[in-house]
């Protein structure tokens, strides 16, 4: 059966890779509550492609990106990078690291009150898919 998604450029794939090895100590924090469906049973995956970007953090069911910030992040390149991906339908959530590292129970808290709320509805796309979620959503 054929697949509807293109594959992931390569170069994207071993970028993310490496990042997921060498994740900073609040990543690493932070994962370790959302790896393995410990956070409410919900799968979340790290240094996840979503071309042209890669999320730290994403839950693809609840269509939401986890961002952990620190000092090798841009303010505008971070906003550009938010409206892109909100603009796909994602819920993007950004934390400094420090926040993580520090108040873990917070950020975790948000991650959760966001979990609940229903996803974003991106308008028609140029590819569609916009509307092929919503028909996804429809259908369930």
């Amino acid at each position: 059966m054929a697949t509807s998604k293109p594959p992931l450029p390569t170069v994207l794939l071993r970028h993310a890779r490496q990042m997921r090895s060498g994740q900073t100590e609040a990543e690493l924090k932070l994962w370790s509550y959302l790896r393995a469906g410990r956070f409410d049973g919900l799968k979340f995956r790290r240094q996840h492609p979503i071309p042209p970007y890669i999320a730290d953090f994403c839950c693809v069911e609840k269509w939401l990106v986890v961002e952990v910030d620190g000092s090798q992040h841009w303010p505008e390149v971070d906003a550009a990078r938010t409206e892109y991906l909100e603009a796909g339908g994602w819920r993007v959530l950004r934390f400094w690291g420090h926040e993580v590292l520090g108040q873990a129970d917070l950020v975790l808290d948000a991650i959760w009150n966001a979990t609940r709320e229903p996803a974003l509805s991106p308008g028609p796309s140029p590819g569609g898919r916009g509307e092929l979620r919503k028909k996804a959503n429809d259908d369930e």
